[in-house]
């Protein structure tokens, strides 16, 4: 190898990769198979050793100064109202910075999530879209796992409508493997990440039933067709109602009822079933 094949190589390595929302469902993944995979990772969050905030742009340039690549997850929603505008300064800043690559989350399906998308583009970054089904953690992490864990399940999603989850752990391994990859193969791509099989919420549910069974809970799913009245119920502020009945109404139609082959494009194998998430973490205790 030559000496210019040499500096070539080395500029479209990454070494250094700034995570952001590194204490989130993905980021703390990504994070964790960055180190695996020998990166140097920057794991910043609003109160990390890596102060970052979407909102203050006063703590970015900290945060991506001397980074070669970075994770974006957008804290709230990629398809919220302040999404786009904050993803592309971010953007811009990052390539000003000298950040070669930047591997976005986005949304399987959502509408709302195209002016993101469309900011990180127009940024003259070397971009890649990971555009994701519902995680298979929703089962047991965040606001509905209390919910399985009592054995009654009430969401949005019609009782027939079926969803590819995926594996969290599997977006993560992607994003790696985007971001170390030497050619820059999936540079401007749009990757579909799915998980290998459509299940309805209830038979995802009854899925980690069977291997949770040691706690003694029955657990049943229920269809909530008016779900804005459950939100208000609960004292979710009226926009905020608003913006998710919108965006469950695209979300839940069956557009994602199918299933992609990007994760097994990208890793060499297929992703991990809903099966296997629920022993994993029925072992680790999540629904004790």
């Amino acid at each position: 190898m030559t000496q210019t094949e040499r500096n070539t190589q080395a500029e479209r390595n990454t070494r250094t990769v700034l995570v952001t929302g590194a204490t989130g469902r993905t980021g703390r993944r990504v994070a964790d198979a960055a180190r695996a995979a020998g990166l140097s990772v920057r794991a910043a969050s609003r109160s990390g050793a890596v102060r970052f905030d979407w909102e203050e742009p006063g703590t970015w340039d900290e945060a991506l100064r001397g980074a070669d690549g970075a994770y974006l997850a957008f804290p709230t929603d990629i398809g919220a109202p302040d999404a786009a505008d904050l993803v592309g300064a971010l953007a811009r800043r990052a390539v000003e910075l000298g950040v070669r690559r930047l591997v976005l989350l986005s949304a399987r399906g959502e509408e709302q999530a195209l002016p993101a998308e469309e900011a990180l583009r127009a940024s003259g970054a070397r971009w890649t879209v990971l555009r994701c089904a519902w995680f298979q953690q929703n089962y047991s992490e965040g606001p509905l796992a209390d919910q399985v864990r009592s054995g009654e399940l009430a969401f949005a999603a019609p009782e027939a409508l079926r969803e590819p989850f995926i594996d969290a752990t599997d977006i993560a391994e992607v994003a790696v493997a985007v971001l170390r990859e030497p050619s820059g193969r999936y540079e401007g791509e749009v990757l579909d990440l799915t998980g290998p099989e459509l299940l309805t919420w209830g038979e995802a549910l009854a899925a980690v039933a069977a291997v949770a069974a040691a706690t003694g809970t029955e657990k049943r799913y229920v269809p909530l067709p008016d779900y804005g009245a459950t939100l208000r119920g609960f004292g979710v502020p009226e926009e905020e109602v608003a913006f998710l009945v919108e965006l469950f109404a695209t979300l839940l139609d069956g557009r994602n009822a199918s299933v992609t082959g990007d994760v097994r494009r990208v890793l060499g194998r297929g992703p991990r079933t809903f099966g296997e998430f629920a022993e994993r973490e029925a072992a680790a205790g999540a629904w004790k």
